[in-house]
């Protein structure tokens, strides 16, 4: 069977540009990823462990290609020099682990972090693809369209409702939880043909480059908590991460991600200057309508008009939920929806809730205090109670 992944293009935009960012700002860095299975699968993804192993060997063989290098070259944001990195970049296999422990599947990822960082993406979307490849993926397949269908047919009945202030705008964020490489392909093409009015990007850099779609993202989790280990002040490590992407990016990719520590203390530290520099927020937990709510709130507050910034949200989206949003929002402030795994594993089949997250920076326990409880991670409870006291926030 082919390898899930053929191309190292093949990954989230966001993982270059915090990949981009760490080399620049922290290249000494030391990280540990660990993959966690959120919910129960039909059966012990250890069972997966060999074919897990032979596609993680494939991917450390992988070299990015001239075409590839060209791309990224070209957006503007991309520098040069990471340019020239990534030319001579290649994983390294004794970086990252895979065994099993008892029914669960383990992948560990330590070092460099900028030789560490990238293995997340890849790794989702193998897991992910050789867990349905023991499906029937005829079936899954058949499903999977007529459920298309009918997501695009929501999509063109929408484009007959009244205008609003701000236009409808959604994006492919679906590769980490992906039925698999070829569907995932197929539905973004189909986006793409059928409602080119609403559809606007894909984190996939590999499908944006060869569909000719707009390669959407910022920051990840990840590059926020990886200031808890830097050696900044805990209390100042989101200033302090904002405050380089501000000078790393000088006005491109402005939507900060605001749920590491939760909204209210977020928009504790996102006063004016971040406000102003920063187009817009990413929600990805808690209430979407009461998060929005808040960042009005805080626009206003400050005196700056939301009409000017976008409200981006990602949080476990489907096509309904993206238009209610819409339509309470649309008249007061632009809004962008990336929606995953509903566009590109909606095959009738149970997806895997699968994450592989930044633990340890430095040596450091880091933690995310998610506003939805089920995403707080971090394995260090007395670090949590102390990020939970430092930030005034509740259990």
């Amino acid at each position: 069977m082919p390898s899930p992944i053929t191309s190292l293009l093949e990954t989230d935009l966001y993982k270059f540009t915090m990949w981009q960012t760490m080399l620049h700002r922290n290249p000494q860095a030391h990280a540990r990823y660990r993959f966690v299975c959120r919910n129960q699968p039909a059966y012990p993804l250890a069972e997966l462990v060999p074919d897990v192993k032979a596609a993680i060997d494939e991917l450390c063989t992988l070299r990015f290609r001239r075409d590839e290098l060209d791309y990224l070259r070209g957006l503007r944001f991309i520098k040069s020099d990471f340019v020239d990195f990534l030319r001579i970049f290649q994983f390294q296999r004794d970086f990252i682990d895979v065994h099993a422990d008892g029914e669960r599947l383990v992948v560990e990822a330590a070092g460099p972090q900028v030789h560490v960082m990238g293995f997340e993406i890849y790794v989702l979307a193998i897991v992910n693809e050789l867990y349905f490849r023991r499906f029937d993926t005829a079936a899954a397949l058949a499903e999977g369209r007529q459920r298309l269908q009918a997501k695009i047919a929501q999509l063109k009945a929408f484009n007959h409702e009244p205008a609003r202030r701000h236009p409808f705008e959604f994006f492919d964020f679906g590769l980490r939880r992906r039925f698999s490489g070829a569907w995932h392909r197929e539905v973004v093409a189909t986006l793409k043909e059928q409602v080119p009015e609403t559809f606007k990007g894909s984190s996939n850099v590999l499908l944006a480059r060869d569909l000719g779609l707009v390669p959407i993202g910022t920051m990840a989790h990840e590059y926020l908590q990886s200031y808890q280990g830097l050696g900044v002040r805990l209390r100042d490590h989101q200033k302090a991460a904002l405050e380089d992407w501000v000078q790393e990016y000088r006005g491109d990719l402005g939507v900060a991600l605001t749920d590491v520590v939760g909204m209210d203390a977020f928009l504790a530290d996102f006063d004016l200057y971040f406000a102003k520099l920063f187009d817009g927020l990413r929600h990805d937990s808690g209430d979407p309508v009461a998060w929005g709510e808040k960042a009005l709130a805080h626009y206003a507050k400050l005196r700056i008009d939301a009409h000017t910034k976008r409200l981006v949200f990602s949080d476990g989206l489907d096509v309904p939920r993206a238009l209610a949003l819409y339509r309470h929002f649309a008249d007061r402030v632009m809004t962008g929806f990336g929606i995953g795994t509903s566009l590109s594993n909606d095959v009738g089949l149970t997806p895997l809730n699968i994450v592989m997250k930044l633990i340890e920076c430095n040596g450091q326990p880091v933690a995310k205090l998610s506003d939805s409880p089920g995403k707080t991670l971090c394995e260090d409870e007395t670090f949590l109670a102390y990020l939970r006291q430092v930030f005034g926030v509740a259990r």
